[in-house]
């Protein structure tokens, strides 16, 4: 951890030429190395990198595909659909819209910001404010948290993927060894005479008493099934060989993985569209119900929605856009990648419901009684419809590797937030050895998972889920805003983007920083707080000691950022106020990681490579 207690002589006098810092010309700025053969894997950094020890995207296109593939997920396609039909239809795009332009990317474009301008991590990016250290931690442990779970989601699509190279689809008929007298397929429902809503699909039973195979209860004692421990298994194998060269990997894989789900959903979308029902289904997507937008449930969903399917406040953004080249517009990139994301959202929905609608007329119900979210549409519902196609597998085929590629490229950022976090670190030691790194993540969050294979996994997946990814980020993203506003400084900071952008954010940017987003943001907070409801999973409720330990998970994310800041106000020197003053200002480190991109604000920064060295603040002494 860094540390601000250091005084000026013990970094403020290190440079390669052992020349004062204060003393510096242009002619040791165009010599300067921070770190002499602090990258041995010449892998990792090309000739056409600037900065030397960390290694650049090779071009534009790898940061913006990778930007698209990790804020476009599983969400996008499983989540947003239903949350549109249940909270008004098309009616829902209103608040989904206005909280994307007050929220979403206004929080989007400070994270890329303050990673593209210091091309530091998480952690090391808040030498700029060291009070709020605690704030890259949060995003750290809950990422690695996510990594967790996140992967064996993406098993799940392996296992059915898998399940697909038949001539028959599993889930399609009741006569299976797994299947129970109260499943119904579609060729018996003709000769049904019970209660509909009575009726167990064989999808429902494929999923929920073959593939989980689940127990009663989180607690019960159950054994790994190892079909789903060797499809996580491959999940990691294909995500460390994509990681193992950092982003000069990763930024080519995702040509393919950041576009393809867009090839199937277009697939997908003919298809749908000329199916019987199908316009049934997309009139429930996007008919608007004007009367929903008074509710406040709406625009909380709708903001909540914007604000995970961005992924921001987790740190991956901001991971991602320290490897930009300096001089880069991250204005344009913020509005490039949030449009593409709702874009997405909106068009996964006729996607979802023109297939729902088909079923919905096969089965002789209406579409809300097929209408699912999050796992019971991917492997649930979809899958039902799948079997109502001709030729079924394939149709399963390309579902299920379009799911795989969409949660690859989100656990490729969240990986890569939690490596790069460690290697900035301890640069000299680890940089170079960033694929033993990745190896050791790979392996440490394969074992942690093991909770999540067992008959009682969907329980453990669910309880990550609901606590570690919901109210610690939007703390996060609340204290960002406040943060960089009113304590380092609006104007510095508009400054700082100028630096890179040619020009600064105009007032739409700047009060929403400061006003609009945090008290959104807030909104959203205290609504979820008052009508918060326990974890559960379908009918099943959590025992008292499972939804506690979901709390201690919150507090396990949430608490290092008063932790951090106490623990800054301890160990740094003098009188209270004067230690307030020191860790709510600059270090000496903070600023562009290269000589050649400071102005004269920066003029007397320290080796950023070094420890965090004495208090400095830029000279133009603007906070607001």
């Amino acid at each position: 951890m860094d540390n601000p207690a250091l005084q000026a002589g013990d970094a403020g006098n290190y440079n390669a030429t052992n020349e004062p810092y204060t003393n510096r010309d242009g002619k040791w700025k165009d010599s300067y190395d921070p770190e002499p053969n602090a990258v041995s894997q010449m892998d990792l950094v090309e000739d056409g990198d600037e900065n030397k020890e960390r290694g650049n995207w090779s071009n534009k296109a790898d940061y913006i595909l990778s930007c698209i593939g990790y804020a476009v997920g599983l969400g996008n396609v499983w989540r947003f659909p239903y949350l549109a039909f249940e909270n008004g239809g098309g009616a829902f795009l209103i608040p989904y819209i206005v909280m994307l332009v007050f929220a979403g990317l206004p929080i989007f474009l400070l994270e890329t910001s303050l990673g593209q301008f210091a091309s530091q991590g998480p952690i090391r990016v808040w030498r700029c404010l060291p009070l709020f250290q605690g704030i890259g931690y949060t995003q750290v442990i809950a990422s690695a948290l996510v990594g967790i779970y996140y992967n064996c989601i993406i098993a799940y699509t392996l296992f059915y993927l898998f399940s697909s190279f038949t001539s028959d689809l599993p889930w399609r008929t009741c006569d299976n060894t797994w299947n129970t007298g109260d499943c119904v397929d579609t060729n018996s429902l003709a000769n049904w005479t019970g209660n509909l809503s009575d009726r167990v699909s064989p999808s429902e039973e494929y999923w929920d008493r073959y593939m989980l195979s689940r127990s009663s209860g989180i607690g019960e004692p159950v054994t790994v099934k190892w079909q789903l421990a060797l499809c996580l298994l491959l999940a990691w194998i294909v995500v460390y060989f994509s990681l193992i060269k950092g982003i000069k990997s990763s930024g080519k894989v995702v040509y393919f993985t950041a576009t393809f789900p867009y090839v199937v959903l277009l697939i997908l979308l003919i298809r749908g569209v000329t199916l019987d029902g199908a316009l049934e289904g997309i009139k429930f997507f996007i008919v608007p119900k004007w009367s929903q937008i008074a509710n406040a449930k709406v625009w909380k969903d709708a903001a909540a929605q914007i604000f995970f399917s961005l992924s921001a406040a987790w740190g991956g953004l901001l991971t991602l856009a320290s490897y930009n080249k300096f001089k880069n517009n991250t204005i344009h990139d913020a509005l490039i990648v949030a449009l593409t994301n709702c874009a997405t959202s909106v068009f996964a929905g006729f996607v979802i419901f023109s297939i729902l609608g088909h079923m919905a007329l096969k089965l002789n119900v209406t579409v809300p009684e097929v209408a699912k979210s999050g796992f019971g549409l991917a492997f649930v519902a979809y899958p039902e419809a799948l079997t109502l196609l001709p030729v079924s597998p394939l149709w399963a085929i390309i579902f299920f590797l379009m799911l795989f590629t969409l949660g690859l490229d989100s656990q490729f950022t969240i990986v890569e937030t939690v490596a790069t976090a460690i290697c900035d670190g301890w640069p000299t030691l680890l940089r170079k050895k960033k694929w033993l790194v990745m190896l050791c993540i790979a392996v440490c969050c394969y074992l942690l998972a093991m909770p999540c294979l067992t008959h009682a996994g969907i329980y453990h997946v669910q309880l990550i889920d609901s606590y570690a990814g919901t109210y610690p980020l939007i703390i996060v993203a609340i204290m960002e805003c406040i943060g960089i506003s009113y304590l380092y400084g609006l104007r510095r900071f508009c400054k700082d983007i100028a630096m890179m952008a040619g020009y600064q954010p105009n007032y739409y940017w700047q009060a929403n920083w400061a006003f609009i987003t945090p008290a959104l943001l807030t909104f959203v907070l205290i609504f979820s707080f008052v009508f918060h409801e326990d974890v559960s999973y379908g009918d099943y409720e959590y025992p008292l000691w499972a939804v506690t330990l979901g709390n201690l998970i919150l507090v396990f994310c949430a608490i290092w950022i008063p932790g951090v800041a106490i623990f800054w106000l301890i160990v740094t020197p003098g009188s209270f106020m004067e230690r307030l003053r020191k860790v709510t200002s600059p270090t000496d480190t903070w600023g562009p990681h290269l000589p050649q991109h400071r102005d004269e604000r920066y003029a007397n920064m320290a080796n950023p490579s070094q420890g965090i060295g004495a208090k400095y603040t830029p000279n133009d002494g603007t906070k607001l």
